[in-house]
């Protein structure tokens, strides 16, 4: 489904968190910098997002995403991921790998540092794999 056709739930410089009536939040990231109290917003308000749609799927769109900093990454393992924060025991998340190959390297080491936390994530290349994935998912 193309995202124009979604409900906007929030946007900011990080990027949109779009609601698909099929049941999943769209997590997409833009491109260039952003500031950590931007990222810890945008994420937040991904995890409102969830718990008002009592939800526990979302498509990380993270195509167009620069590379995460060390103290984003920290951040996210840290605080984010965890199943209080995301207030539920698991989330399955799609995650769309980005164009640029730092990024990319980022977005799997901070993956492979999550192992142990609230979201059993799988890497895409294609939306359309990815989106299938979510939907057959209960």
């Amino acid at each position: 489904m193309p995202y124009s056709t979604l409900r906007l739930y929030f946007e900011n410089a990080v990027g949109r968190l779009l609601e698909n009536p099929k049941g999943y939040l769209v997590v997409e990231y833009k491109a260039g910098s952003r500031k950590l109290s931007e990222l810890q917003a945008f994420l937040h308000h991904a995890s409102q997002a969830l718990a008002r749609n009592n939800w526990h799927k979302m498509l990380g769109d993270q195509r167009l995403m620069a590379l995460f900093t060390p103290e984003e990454s920290r951040w996210i393992t840290e605080y984010w991921l965890s199943a209080a924060q995301l207030r539920t025991d698991t989330v399955y998340g799609a995650v769309l790998l980005p164009h640029d190959v730092f990024a990319r390297l980022s977005v799997s080491q901070l993956m492979h540092d999550a192992k142990a936390s609230a979201m059993t994530y799988r890497l895409f290349e294609d939306l359309v794999a990815a989106e299938q994935w979510l939907e057959q998912l209960p």
